[in-house]
């Protein structure tokens, strides 16, 4: 099952891949420099000092012999057509989020249900991030009923798969199911599935996502 990490500059995506990959994990980080300050907004982010360029990957494998294959995105808008690139025969998506910075997440949102991909959003906890009620967050991040909301921390094992549980049971859940009553996992992540779902408006994620979010 490939799934994408997603979620804008800074929110935590390299460290949870990090922290759930049974693999040593690929990194395509490079340091920060000056020259990219203005491009880069750091606000909310003073030990912010790399960010990842092109694409990180890992693999979990869960009980019942599931293999997730991890692939996180770059958050900055330059990497938007590259993050499409990653995204295609996605099964789904786990939308990191920030409470200092929640605004951010919307076009990262808006991206994934574009191109049909189911998604749950996680909330990634930071020390001085404010703390709010899942429904006040809800209400701001203006989902579906149906979309997965949830807490956790990038930096523990746990709270991490928790997350990536969620997001794997959702996407079998909206899947269309076998005439045997078990997700058709293979045959519904052809390459081209996604991009016709979200032009055609007949993928289940994107009618479910759509009809909350404009």
């Amino acid at each position: 099952m490939k799934l994408v990490i997603a979620g804008p500059f800074g929110v935590g995506k390299t460290t949870l891949i990090r922290t759930l990959s049974e693999i040593a994990t690929l990194h395509t980080e490079e340091a920060m420099t000056e020259t990219g300050r203005p491009v880069d907004d750091l606000a909310g982010l003073p030990e912010k000092a790399t960010t990842t360029v092109a694409v990180d990957f890992g693999r979990l494998t869960l009980p019942g012999s599931v293999v997730l294959y991890l692939f996180g995105t770059p958050g900055q808008r330059r990497f938007f057509p590259l993050w499409q690139d990653i995204a295609r025969g996605a099964l789904g998506a786990l939308v990191l989020a920030d409470t200092r910075r929640l605004a951010d997440s919307f076009e990262i949102m808006d991206m994934v249900e574009e191109q049909g991909l189911p998604y749950a959003v996680a909330v990634n906890r930071f020390p001085d991030a404010p703390v709010h009620p899942a429904g006040v967050l809800r209400a701001h991040l203006d989902l579906h009923p149906a979309t997965p909301l949830l807490l956790c921390d990038a930096r523990e094992r746990d709270s991490s798969l928790d997350a990536l549980i969620t997001l794997a049971e959702h996407v079998l859940e909206v899947l269309p199911a076998t005439s045997a009553g078990t997700p058709a996992v293979a045959p519904a992540v052809a390459p081209d599935a996604a991009s016709t779902g979200s032009s055609t408006g007949s993928s289940p994620a994107s009618s479910t996502a759509a009809e909350e979010r404009p």
